[in-house]
């Protein structure tokens, strides 16, 4: 049995309900482009609304981060990984989780107390010091010499922001052959977190003030992929069970040893099982310039870079067969990855075939800019990269093979320049934390529901959402569609919602049973990533959906909606652009 089914079994029987993990890609949250942690989706709930699975729940959540891309090729970095948690919304505390968090390491992982270590929150001048988890520890056979006190590392989210916090007990494992230290030291190296457990006792209000919670709650975290390298005893993750078959099957394409070629294969298998999680997601991600579409082309393409420098033949199918190996572990636990297998390789071989003709045209580029033997200045250099995705290593080694020189540091600029302009343009998708949900999204959000029933009416019944964004300025719903919309097409769903909107009509909601919240006609995105207890809104008798939430409680809110575009998004999905003035 592997680390994810004893640790769901585990909370199970301490009477926590396990609940579907989200997709990769949050739901009417655009200040992230992926869920990012696994507390991510349960937000909403720790923040007081119900959750209908009850007060204790346990998950494994698929995150991706892409903030340290460039840490890829290291041992232990990844940008899609596995996130354990459990929670507690307002039932039981500290007691109760640091004690079952000592029992899982202990008992059903088998660790040795004595390879173990915790930090607690030391306390400041605007909180104390948390002697109640000390304690805790201490009954269970943790000696104080092995517990270290931390301010700035043992608080969440950190001491400044406003909100619900609190502080944190981290666990961690001794992973060395060394003789254990009496004494733990947080800073030695040898010492590696495995789990941290989040004690939201606190509302830090904006005049600085910490106010003590009516209902506390619980968010612990584990890694899989970390704590599996951890338990099978090897120092590089990519060597664990998780990976161990995927790295063979790159050495066996490649005809190559993994030693000596790490940092490829560990960026080849990272990216390409980044990639199929994406591509699987319901969300429908196609790779493109824009948001997620971005970044699943940025890891296709370079992993197939990284193929090319092993010498695998990049017009071969060595992707697809790296794709359904990652595929076959993962169908079992994610039923998106079963649905969408022939999905996830054609997206796999469509953008591999436009890299591949992409890549002779930067070869051709790169012709042109060497005819006359002259070095590589950091324009042509950043103009090889930034228009035909050639890496700063491609080029030095093509103008190496002709004694040229490739102006790096100035490259180096350039690029920075550009990360610099990304950051900015992106710092609302990439600031991370809790989602917006603002009065003027709330609104949105309503909208989108009764836009997805006028084009119902309109254009058909077949019509179905395949995505939403909504920031504070705009919606952007993507539906199914085989054709571009008439002007009479668009100005018939306009004036139906305009029409709801007079209409003055009531949003209601109730919980109901899933299978039950299907046979009334209740319309949802992906049916799979539901609850058996799911929530259901109503907007008079026009709309009838399975959503998280929030909206508006009467249409009379949302002003007059006007649709600015309608377009492509993908094959056999269009996209509309709408505005509420």
């Amino acid at each position: 049995m592997n680390l994810k089914d004893l640790y769901i079994d585990f909370f199970v029987s301490k009477g926590h309900k396990q609940i579907p993990s989200a997709p990769v890609v949050p739901e009417n949250d655009n200040t992230v482009l992926f869920n990012t942690a696994g507390m991510q989706p349960i937000t909403p709930y720790l923040k007081g609304k119900p959750h209908p699975y009850g007060k204790r729940l346990c998950d494994y959540q698929k995150c991706i981060r892409t903030n340290d891309l460039d840490s890829i090729g290291d041992s232990y970095h990844h940008t899609f990984f596995e996130m354990l948690g459990n929670w507690s919304l307002g039932d039981y505390f500290k007691k109760e989780a640091i004690t079952w968090s000592f029992e899982f390491l202990t008992k059903v992982l088998n660790i040795p107390v004595n390879r173990l270590a915790v930090t607690i929150f030391a306390g400041n001048e605007i909180a104390p010091k948390d002697i109640e988890a000390k304690e805790i520890w201490m009954s269970l056979g943790i000696p104080e010499n092995r517990i270290a006190e931390t301010k700035e590392d043992n608080w969440w989210p950190n001491l400044e922001l406003p909100g619900l916090c609190g502080p944190d007990s981290e666990m961690f494992y001794f992973r060395s052959s060394d003789e254990i230290p009496e004494k733990f030291d947080p800073e030695d190296e040898r010492w590696v977190e495995i789990w941290n457990d989040v004690f939201m006792q606190y509302n830090h209000n904006e005049d600085g003030s910490m106010q003590l919670l009516q209902n506390k709650n619980v968010d612990t975290g584990m890694g899989v992929e970390r704590v599996t390298a951890i338990l099978e005893g090897v120092n590089d993750n990519y060597l664990s069970s998780i990976w161990k078959d995927i790295i063979d099957l790159i050495c066996k394409i490649s005809n190559l040893p993994y030693e000596g070629n790490e940092k490829s294969m560990r960026i080849i298998a990272d990216h390409i099982r980044t990639s199929v999680f994406i591509s699987a997601d319901y969300s429908s991600i196609k790779p493109s310039n824009v948001g997620q579409g971005y970044i699943l082309r940025r890891l296709i393409r370079r992993a197939i870079r990284h193929a090319k420098s092993l010498n695998i033949d990049i017009s071969s199918d060595w992707d697809s067969k790296i794709a359904c190996a990652i595929m076959d572990k993962y169908e079992n636990y994610y039923s998106e990855i079963k649905e969408n297998r022939n999905v996830v390789l054609e997206v796999l071989k469509n953008e591999k075939e436009k890299f591949n003709r992409t890549l002779e045209k930067g070869l051709r580029e790169f012709e042109k800019i060497t005819r006359d033997n002259s070095d590589i200045d950091a324009q042509n250099a950043f103009k090889l990269y930034d228009t035909y995705g050639f890496p700063i290593e491609l080029t030095i080694e093509l103008a190496s093979e002709r004694n040229l020189k490739v102006d790096e540091e100035g490259f180096k600029e350039k690029f920075k320049k550009h990360q610099e302009l990304s950051r900015t343009a992106s710092a609302g998708q990439f600031k991370g934390g809790l989602g917006g949900n603002g009065e003027i999204e709330i609104k949105y959000h309503t909208a989108t529901h009764l836009l997805n029933a006028a084009l119902k009416q309109v254009v058909g019944s077949d019509v179905h959402q395949k995505g939403s964004n909504i920031t504070t300025e705009r919606l952007r719903f993507d539906f199914s569609c085989d054709h571009k919309l008439s002007e009479e097409e668009k100005l018939k769903t306009e004036e139906l919602v305009n029409k709801w909107i007079n209409e003055k009509l009531d949003v209601t909601v109730k919980e109901m049973n899933k299978e039950d919240a299907i046979k009334s006609g209740a319309e949802c995105m992906f049916i799979e990533k539901y609850p058996d207890v799911v929530t259901v809104y109503s907007i008079g008798n026009i709309s009838h959906e399975l959503c998280g939430g929030p909206h508006v409680k009467n249409t009379s809110e949302l002003g007059k909606f006007k649709i600015k575009k309608e377009e492509a998004s993908s094959a056999g999905v269009r996209r509309i652009k709408a505005v509420l003035e």
